[in-house]
């Protein structure tokens, strides 16, 4: 036991002469969560993740011997949880719309029974490695979570529980280690929180994470297992593409950590996505989802421990040998937390205000994705995913210029789209993919040949049309040559066609990539089919008021993705209006002659 010397704020200062960095401690006569974050000869600095508000030196407190862990387990599946992984829907229950100061919940149900089915091997009596699959639950309609040994204990196997229903603290497994001790294993453990889940080997087989947006799977691909950065000022959109991202990506299991946003907006996430249909079950989706909330007005200190109870969790996850996104919205209030506990505790400032160590902190939290080999033999994936505000859209502020340096995949999102009502609004000039020649021979085995050339070839046409887009406001367009006019006509149908993509739309919400590449090669078509008549000295004006222009741009609401025959079957009537054009004009060349 020890006593609070000093409070500032979130930072408690308490006497522990034995406490441990990193231990977690519960504070003052109401229990409050806190974690030591540094010591002081004697003394203990102690971050809190709750308000400290009516806390007096002299109060006890109280060190619990481990670290700030999660708890690991059947029933986190359709749950939405606080910072430091409270259960809010039994927050509410037991404490109303505000949460209790002290109130300890724990994460995982007591009382609900799970039926758990044991694995054949190995047999008792034999070696049981750490990360070997104990048996399994069926949680969710939709996910089967796999019974692990905690990646800490390995040994002889001397017991395991047969078929059958069992809570969450029954013992289902005996395993006797190196020393001769026992470790009794249930259907669940704890881990701490920043400390990366152990695995065999990082995988580097390559396959795409398929959100079904065009404008992010066709010119700005991201890899399961991968790093990606959301860039973008308030009503740019994040939201609507974190939804999408969550709804169709091809990852198993989906983890959404709101760090610090404004209360309003976790509120529709939190509202959202439990009525948000799973396309692959025709189920909630909630079934293979889970929450994070931590809300502005929540604890500074409780945003900067939320992203890690995610990333705990999708590693977790991860080593069941599923796929999994976790999205983090927003890093950039995250690292606000970072800077009030720095300036709390009188650290250096530098860019900012931000402390030194900034992008350390960015990184190592970012080196937690990947696609490994886990210890149980699997292959699976945690592929992290941060929005990031920055203020008044300035992406070269701290936060969002070194998230740029480290993740390979950067969507920016831009206001100025999003007010000309073109979503997603992802800036093409500005976004990048790191990851394009690490897809191309997926794309090609799977989809279609030249898919890396055919994505190139549409963003030299973008980077074109924004050159000419400036002359023609100078000048107007009758300054552009007839290339040029067509060049920028066929900019306009990438973006129409394309890359603009409505989430409300039933037919194309969701494009599968062979739909993504069908689009991308008609309009091609089209800007090749047109320079071959300017070629033969047709008209520019001819062909900007050609019907198929129109056509084009609606076609993609037309054809869903399983209507792939009917989409190319446009391509021959495109050819076939290029070929009337191409006759009429030989033809009145003969006639001319």
């Amino acid at each position: 036991m020890g006593r609070i010397v000093e409070i500032n704020g979130p930072i408690v200062t308490i006497e522990l002469p034995n406490v441990r960095t990193g231990e977690q401690v519960k504070v003052g006569k109401l229990g409050l969560v806190g974690e030591v974050i540094a010591r002081d000869g004697e003394r203990a600095v102690v971050q809190v993740y709750e308000t400290t508000e009516s806390l007096c030196p002299g109060e006890v407190a109280e060190p619990l011997g481990y670290p700030l862990s999660v708890e690991l387990g059947p029933g986190l599946l359709g749950e939405i949880f606080d910072g430091v992984q409270r259960p809010l829907t039994k927050i509410f229950q037991e404490s109303g719309d505000h949460i209790a100061r002290g109130l300890n919940i724990a994460p995982l149900n007591r009382d609900k029974a799970w039926h758990f089915e044991p694995a054949t091997q190995p047999e008792l009596g034999e070696r049981i490695a750490a990360g070997a699959l104990l048996g399994t639950v069926q949680e969710t309609p939709s996910i089967q979570h796999r019974i692990l040994v905690p990646p800490d204990i390995e040994g002889e196997l001397i017991d395991r529980a047969p078929a059958g229903d069992y809570t969450i603290e029954q013992v289902i497994a005996r395993v006797r280690d190196g020393s001769g001790h026992i470790h009794a294993l249930k259907l669940y453990h704890r881990w701490p929180v920043r400390m990366p889940r152990p695995y065999l080997h990082r995988d580097h087989a390559a396959a795409p994470l398929i959100t079904g947006q065009r404008i992010l799977d066709t010119f700005f691909p991201l890899v399961k297992g991968g790093k990606a950065a959301v860039p973008g000022p308030f009503g740019a959109g994040k939201t609507v593409v974190q939804q999408q991202i969550a709804r169709w990506s091809n990852a198993d299991i989906v983890i959404y950590v709101g760090c610090g946003e404004r209360g309003n907006e976790l509120v529709d996430i939190l509202e959202t996505f439990p009525e948000l249909t799973d396309p692959n079950t025709g189920r909630s989706l909630m079934e293979r989802t889970l929450l994070v909330a931590n809300t502005s007005n929540m604890p500074v200190v409780a945003r900067e421990a939320s992203v890690y109870i995610g990333v705990t969790l999708a590693e977790y996850f991860r080593d069941q040998g599923y796929d999994v996104v976790m999205v983090a919205d927003s890093t950039s209030r995250w690292a606000e937390a970072l800077r009030e506990v720095a300036g709390r505790l009188g650290q250096m400032p530098v860019e900012e205000g931000y402390p030194a160590y900034l992008a350390s902190r960015l990184s190592a939290f970012y080196e937690r994705a990947g696609r490994v080999r886990t210890l149980s033999g699997e292959s699976g994936s945690v592929t992290l995913i941060g929005a990031v505000s920055p203020p008044g859209g300035d992406f070269s502020e701290p936060v969002t210029s070194h998230t740029k340096e480290i993740v390979q995949t950067f969507w920016a999102l831009s206001k100025e789209l999003a007010d000309s009502r073109h979503y997603p609004a992802v800036d093409w000039n500005d976004s990048f993919s790191g990851y394009v020649a690490t897809v191309s021979g997926w794309w090609d085995r799977h989809v279609g040949l030249g898919w890396k050339e055919k994505r190139a070839e549409a963003l030299g046409l973008l980077a074109q049309a924004d050159e000419l887009s400036r002359i023609v406001n100078l000048v107007g367009p009758e300054a552009l040559s007839p290339v040029q006019r067509w060049t920028l006509e066929s900019s306009g149908l990438i973006k129409d066609a394309v890359l603009q993509q409505s989430a409300l739309d039933p037919v194309d919400s969701y494009a599968s990539p062979e739909k993504q590449y069908v689009l991308l090669e008609l309009i091609l078509e089209i800007y090749h089919q047109g320079l071959d008549l300017l070629g033969l000295g047709v008209p520019v004006q001819e062909l900007l008021v050609l019907p198929i222009l129109g056509r084009a741009r609606r076609i993609k609401g037309v054809f869903p993705s399983d209507k792939l025959d009917e989409l190319r079957g446009f391509g021959m009537e495109i050819r076939a209006e290029f070929d009337r054009l191409r006759d009429e004009y030989r033809r009145a060349e003969k006639t001319a002659v």
